[in-house]
């Protein structure tokens, strides 16, 4: 099996807990239209302000937001501090635009960490590195007014360099005011872009190697993301699923695919929208494909950071709180198949997926088949075989090929274990046969 080089962050923990929570929470949710609408919509602040003066999240209850991550399996849980927006949801001292000072009138990142540190659940704080609201954060070809000559003429004088030192003012914030953080993600860096001869921004404006700097002196252990442009501890890749485990410089990374429950990270009422020319449909993934994605990136070595969009008055909308417990529900079942499993050196039968942990072999079946399941050269490997789900023995089969075939045999390979499956499949999402290995 494989495994990483050890980085600077402790990352045990991450790869054995695999399951947790993104939380896109800012005034782009009173708005309801993606997390980028101000860029979308090529919005000025003052046209964006409405948001900041109608933010009274009345409803916010972090205590059932953890208790719902919680049941679902999740083990951490990270959130929007400031998003590219720029508006905070602590008390930071470095600026008015943050929540105590729009109608909620309170920190609203306090009692998520405690909420979530009560249920045992690990603390992670998203920051982006872009801020749209900063006064210094110079106008490119990712700014909402990116079009609006007369705002570029009144903006040339903005210094990057003023902003990079704000913004490391706010990380320090954030790792000294809320005791142990044990995720930063960073987003994002762009230094390849341009547009209209407007350069991105990447690790040279953010002063990136004096920000990793300062954090790992604050908090050393903390598991940090790559998009700061100066690899780290954690690989992210964004609403996809990759081929196989991820490699950096040929050599296996800790990774985490970020998901969405709908496309839109932020909350979106209507889950569509028109950007630019293109039309977009923020159709709602089933509990199905949600287990199926986790299986899938644990039996590539991977973890999976799903997130859930809050509404303006603070709650997790139905649908949401609906995939979460089914992904509980079949986590109540199955979760030793996820929790300190990776990657296993076998090869899955079609449609199916391995995951293991040391002697124990787990395989997801995606498309229930009629009978049996071949595994090739596993006939000497197994000792014992059992529906996961309710402990039931999955009786195995041995093959001499100097035999006649039974009908429950066809002509195959003396190493080829076969599994008696029953007909019907078991009432669970996805149902998982657990093999203990000699």
């Amino acid at each position: 099996m494989l495994k990483p080089e050890p980085t600077a962050g402790k990352t045990d923990w991450f790869v054995h807990d695999r399951f947790g929570l993104f939380i896109h929470w800012g005034l782009y949710s009173v708005a309801a239209r993606h997390e980028w609408v101000k860029n979308f919509e090529r919005m000025t602040d003052e046209e964006y302000q409405k948001y900041f003066n109608h933010f009274d999240p009345d409803l916010y209850d972090p205590e059932a937001w953890a208790k719902a991550a919680k049941d679902a399996g999740m083990k951490y849980a990270v959130i929007t501090t400031k998003h590219h927006e720029g508006f905070c949801l602590w008390d930071s001292k470095l600026t008015d635009y943050k929540a105590t000072n729009t109608p909620a009138g309170r920190d609203l990142l306090k009692p998520f960490v405690e909420a979530f540190r009560k249920q045992g659940i690990k603390i992670g704080f998203y920051y982006s590195l872009i801020d749209w609201h900063h006064p210094e954060f110079p106008v490119d070809g990712r700014h909402p007014q990116r079009d609006d000559d007369e705002f570029k003429k009144q903006s040339k004088n903005r210094d990057i360099k003023k902003y990079a030192e704000y913004m490391h003012a706010q990380v320090r914030e954030l790792l000294t005011q809320f005791g142990k953080i044990d995720v930063l993600f960073f987003d994002f860096s762009y230094s390849g872009q341009e547009y209209l001869g407007m350069k991105g921004k990447g690790k040279e404006d953010w002063q990136s190697e004096k920000l990793i700097k300062m954090i790992r002196k604050l908090m050393p252990d903390v598991v940090i993301n790559d998009r700061t442009e100066i690899p780290q501890d954690l690989y992210t890749p964004e609403q996809f699923q990759p081929r196989g485990w991820v490699h950096v410089d040929g050599k296996p990374v800790v990774w985490e695919a970020c998901q969405t429950l709908n496309g839109s990270w932020g909350y979106h009422r209507d889950n569509s929208g028109v950007f630019g020319e293109e039309k977009i449909s923020f159709a709602w993934k089933s509990s199905e494909i949600l287990v199926k994605m986790l299986i899938d990136t644990v039996s590539k070595g991977g973890n999976v950071i799903l997130n859930v969009g809050p509404t303006a008055r603070g709650q997790f909308e139905p649908k949401a709180l609906e995939r979460l417990h089914d992904i509980g529900e079949w986590m109540k079942l199955h979760s030793r198949s996820i929790y300190g499993a990776t990657q296993s050196g076998f090869k899955a039968p079609q449609d199916c997926r391995f995951t293991q942990n040391e002697n124990r072999l787990f395989l997801h079946i995606f498309s229930w088949p009629f009978k049996i399941i071949h595994l090739d050269n596993m006939a000497d490997r197994v000792e014992y075989a059992q529906l996961l789900n309710d402990g039931s023995e999955i009786k195995t089969q041995r093959h001499d090929p100097k035999k006649e075939h039974t009908s429950m045999s066809e002509k195959v390979d003396s190493k080829t274990l076969t599994l008696e499956l029953p007909i019907q499949k078991p009432d669970v999402t996805v149902p998982v046969i657990e093999l203990f290995l000699k």
